[in-house]
This record gives C-alpha cells, structure tokens and sequence, in this order.
C-alpha cells in the first residue's frame, strides 16, 4: 500500500498523508460498490505474500452468489 501512496502523493502533487486518506477512500468506495470482492481489493491494494494472487477467489465468490 505504500508503494501506491507514493504514487498517488507524486502524480496528484499531495502529501503522503493526503495520499493515504485518498486511498483508502477509494479502497472504501470500491469495497463498498463490490462487496463480494471486498477482501480480495484490500488484498490487491495492500499486497500479498510473493507469488499469492490477491483476486484468486473472486470468481469462486462469483459463482457462490449466483449459483454457478
């Protein structure tokens, strides 16, 4: 998550702080509008372990919610 506070402080020409408020009101609002894939966006944008695929369950919580 810091590499992409970073990112978000340089491209927008904010403070890392801002930044990080910035984040994790998009993280909010994404979890927000997918709740199925909540925890598999906190995975991407906080990271994982090497070699760990955050989104590897969102397509199993997919087809848990619609039956497949």
């Amino acid at each position: 998550m810091d590499e992409l506070i970073k990112t978000v402080s340089e491209r927008a020409g904010i403070n890392p702080e801002q930044a990080k408020l910035a984040v994790a009101s998009v993280v909010d609002f994404v979890k927000g509008k997918l709740p199925l894939l909540g925890e598999q966006v906190q995975g991407l944008i906080t990271g994982c372990g090497e070699g760990e695929n955050p989104l590897a369950g969102a397509a199993d919580a997919i087809k848990k919610r619609f039956g497949f």
